[in-house]
């Protein structure tokens, strides 16, 4: 067993983001030691680091070298190179989750074929290698229309995935490998975040429900407890925890799953790292996402999951008419708001739809978590400072 605390032992860290940040919040909470990699010299995670190292997450070299004095490594972020983690643990440096998990999450396609193989719950897909391949298909069979294109590598935060209804709107698409699949007809999209620590202990947060900006497609607004029966939340968490055995991950997985019309619960994709999802937790949980991730990957007990209050997360994204240095506008009155925690990444330029913070509201009352949320919304504006 290693002595983590004030130590030499070290934690590396693949990406540098805000998910990186707040995770090491629960690092110097515990006096943990930490290297972090990031192709960005301004990454949120540099200046909370003990050790940070700029470079491409994605390069083997690279990689194999920021990891070779570390003792545990994890990620943040997928896209990192899967050789390179494969080559450090038969190295004998422990990486969670493993090549092998990501592997399998890292591309849509064989993250949907691992779905169907293991008869997990999931909208029927198709596999496609390019643009050509995906026009004839679809000429094929004009009847499928509309589907939900998704790129298979490099989608986030809503880019990678477009909802198809012709064939002129798939020859818009780029050309890269990607998948089809069924547009379902849901009425709720919900979310689980379940942890699992090496020694096989699993844990999963209460179900959350999301609500999605209409052109965007990022997530708007995460409600825990989500509004549904507690039958339908058992079959969620039932579901999220059966992905996490059967991939075998070991710190956080978010399982996003879709509620449909008929009850049925169906997975839609996963992120096997502390998830937008579960940012409620920080301030809404017992053990938040971060320090649960932390305890997994270095198998220590994991923590209470449950909630102290209904919680409420707003993600603060850049207003669409504004790029340049950022501006939170009427950032003070929402914090006269009970309740309400802004939380600011640390990313100096606004874009349109850039995450750029989320505030968390808790409440007694969900109702009331969502109307104040919705009063942050309207009032707390990400803008730049050349058109404030």
């Amino acid at each position: 067993m290693y002595n983590y605390f004030s130590s030499n032992f070290t934690l590396g860290i693949l990406g540098g983001g805000q998910l990186g940040k707040m995770l090491l919040y629960e690092t110097r909470k515990y006096d943990i030691k930490t290297k972090v990699l990031d192709p960005n010299p301004e990454a949120p995670s540099a200046i909370a680091c003990n050790e940070f190292v700029c470079g491409s997450l994605l390069d083997y070299a690279t990689v194999m070298k920021f990891a070779e004095d570390v003792d545990v490594l994890t990620i943040e972020i997928e896209a990192v190179n899967i050789d390179a983690l494969r080559d450090l643990a038969q190295k004998g440096i422990k990486v969670y989750p493993s090549a092998e998990t990501l592997a399998v999450i890292q591309n849509k396609q064989t993250q949907k074929d691992f779905y169907k193989a293991n008869q997990i719950a999931t909208s029927r897909h198709f596999n496609l290698a390019s643009k050509i391949e995906l026009v004839n298909h679809l000429s094929a069979h004009p009847n499928l229309f509309p589907q939900v294109w998704k790129a298979a590598t490099g989608g986030y935060d809503g880019k990678g995935v477009q909802i198809i209804k012709n064939l002129d709107a798939a020859k818009q698409l780029p050309d890269v490998a990607c998948l089809i699949e069924n547009l379902v007809d849901f009425k709720t999209e919900l979310a689980v975040i379940v942890a699992r620590n090496a020694s096989g202990e699993v844990k999963s947060y209460p179900v959350v429900e999301m609500e999605f900006h209409p052109e965007a497609n990022q997530v708007e607004y995460v409600l825990c407890p989500a509004r549904i029966s507690d039958e339908i939340a058992q079959k969620a968490r039932n579901l999220a925890e059966e992905v996490s055995s059967k991939i075998k991950h070991v710190g956080l997985l978010a399982v996003e799953l879709f509620l449909t019309h008929s009850d049925d619960v169906l997975v839609n994709e996963v992120a096997p790292r502390p998830h937008n999802s579960g940012h409620f937790s920080i301030e809404g949980s017992y053990t938040n996402q971060f320090e649960q991730h932390l305890r997994a990957v270095l198998d220590l007990p994991l923590g209470d999951t449950s909630t102290k209050q209904a919680a409420v997360m707003v993600n603060l994204v850049g207003d669409e008419a504004y790029e340049g240095n950022v501006l939170y506008k009427n950032i003070e009155q929402i914090m006269s708001l009970k309740g309400v925690t802004p939380h600011i990444y640390g990313k100096k330029i606004t874009r349109p739809f850039r995450k750029m913070g989320h505030v968390t509201i808790i409440n007694q009352s969900i109702a009331k978590a969502r109307e104040i949320a919705a009063q942050v919304k309207s009032q707390l504006k990400v803008i730049a400072h050349e058109n404030a």
